[in-house]
């Protein structure tokens, strides 16, 4: 596996930065905001240098019920060719649901949301998996993700569910430590334990980022400094085992580049002192640490059901064959889709919370979802904060109560132009002129509409 060394995410906003920072060995690009056929000067120049690009996608949704669109996976693989990457990145999540699998309205998350560590959801996630490194020209890592809710009946732990993944498919990991805290707040679960139970040997590489609390919950904001307890589980990992790569996350909010420099050097101080706790366990202790393979075994880990069966069909037949998993059945995607339909249509739509959830924390989800999916909107049209003011948060935010996003943040951002004007406003008349051209110029030739109001509504807009 190749040594990537210490990284940084890759931000337009910090380009500069990144190109001039000393001691970055590798960056990481968010997959669907690079044009392969316009790639950024900065780019260009890291790539020159030698410096590894890795694109990290973010819409794949290998965890949802559907399996993945082929036009987002050929997407991922000539973003990966374009750049020389070694590999590409994705995460355990479904970004999506609904659909023909369900029979109601496709809705888009505009975010990660978990999947239930349930054998259904295993299964799925395995095939999905398997049919995303076949289309892809280089090997696939996928991260685990943060999370502020918890579904029910959930049969493994997040250790022995990345376990069974990665025994099953061969997928390389890509661990999140910051994750690991976030669902140790929001969940009780364990660092140490997921840590231990996890195949180390599989690491591709790990991220690390900051966060906030917030009611009565951690946020993996991506937009704050990395706090210590982060660090820490930085250092138990590093304790374990060699991480080929460390990457530092900042998506917004972004310091200075002499802070962002110090979290560099906290980053690397904390696999200093992982190292160092490594190589100074006596030998009894570091042998009864990893198996033959590398794997932790500080803690008893479980053997995944699927694996202790295969492997003792494989002792009784006296062979040492691989024995491949049946693809998903169709019942347990559709058992899939309608629990991740349920769960997203009660996060953005308002329908009723499906059994077991906890409300008050989905309450919670669905407030993260509405602001996260404001502040991607500011980004992707800037104009409309600009021309709104202090006026636009509030008023995304109910507009989203009552929209669900179903075409992405840019399709997000018309659509909620569009139901300002048609309400009449802003009332400031300036303004709402200003919103109508900005409109006008990007609604661009639309398709026809399918209702005669639809039809009415947009007759009106143009007058």
């Amino acid at each position: 596996m190749q040594r990537l060394g210490t990284g940084i995410g890759w931000r337009p906003e910090i380009a500069d930065a990144v190109e001039h920072m000393p001691g970055v060995d590798w960056v990481e690009a968010v997959a669907e905001n690079v044009c392969p056929g316009h790639l950024p000067p900065s780019l260009e120049r890291l790539r020159a240098r030698g410096v590894t690009v890795v694109p990290h996608g973010v819409s794949l949704g290998l965890g949802g019920a559907d399996r993945p669109d082929p036009a987002r996976l050929s997407a991922l693989a000539e973003r990966a060719e374009v750049l020389g990457s070694p590999l590409v990145t994705e995460h355990i999540a479904f970004v999506r649901a609904g659909g023909p699998l369900t029979a109601s309205p496709a809705l888009e998350a505009g975010h990660l949301l978990p999947v239930p560590r349930t054998r259904d959801a295993l299964d799925v996630l395995c095939e999905n998996v398997r049919i995303a490194q076949d289309a892809l020209p280089v090997p696939l890592a996928v991260e685990n993700i943060a999370a502020l809710i918890s579904w029910p009946g959930e049969e493994m732990t997040e250790g022995q569910f990345l376990y069974e993944l990665a025994d099953r498919t061969g997928v390389r990991l890509l661990i999140d430590v910051a994750n690991l805290h976030t669902n140790h707040v929001n969940r009780g679960e364990d660092p140490a334990k997921a840590l231990a139970e996890l195949p180390l040997e599989a690491i591709a590489y790990v991220h690390v980022a900051g966060g906030f609390a917030r009611d009565g919950v951690w946020h993996d904001s991506h937009a704050h400094p990395v706090p210590r307890p982060v660090l820490d589980i930085l250092t138990d990992l590093a304790s374990r085992i060699s991480p080929p790569g460390v990457l530092l996350e900042r998506d917004e909010n972004f310091p200075e580049p002499a802070e962002l420099e110090r979290e560099l050097a906290a980053i690397r101080g904390a696999l200093e002192e992982g190292a160092r706790a490594r190589t100074a366990a006596p030998a009894a202790v570091a042998g009864a640490a990893t198996d033959s393979a590398g794997r932790s075994s500080c803690a008893p880990v479980a053997v995944p059901a699927a694996r202790a069966s295969a492997d003792s069909a494989a002792e009784a037949a006296g062979s040492s064959v691989t024995v491949s998993p049946a693809p998903a059945s169709g019942h347990a995607r559709q058992r899939l889709a309608l629990a991740q339909a349920a769960l997203l249509s009660a996060l953005v739509a308002g329908t009723p919370v499906p059994e077991g959830f906890d409300r008050a924390r989905l309450g919670v989800q669905a407030r993260a979802l509405a602001g996260k999916r404001a502040d991607v909107v500011a980004r992707v049209a800037p104009e409309l904060p600009r021309i709104l003011g202090a006026g636009y948060r509030p008023s995304f935010l109910a507009y989203a109560q009552r929209h669900p996003m179903t075409g992405g943040y840019r399709r997000d951002a018309l659509d909620f132009a569009e139901q300002l004007l048609l309400a009449g406003r802003p009332q400031e008349a300036r303004s709402r002129r200003e919103l109508r051209e900005w409109w006008l110029e990007r609604s661009g030739a639309a398709p026809r509409p399918r209702s005669r109001m639809a039809r009415a509504r947009r007759v009106l807009l143009r007058r």
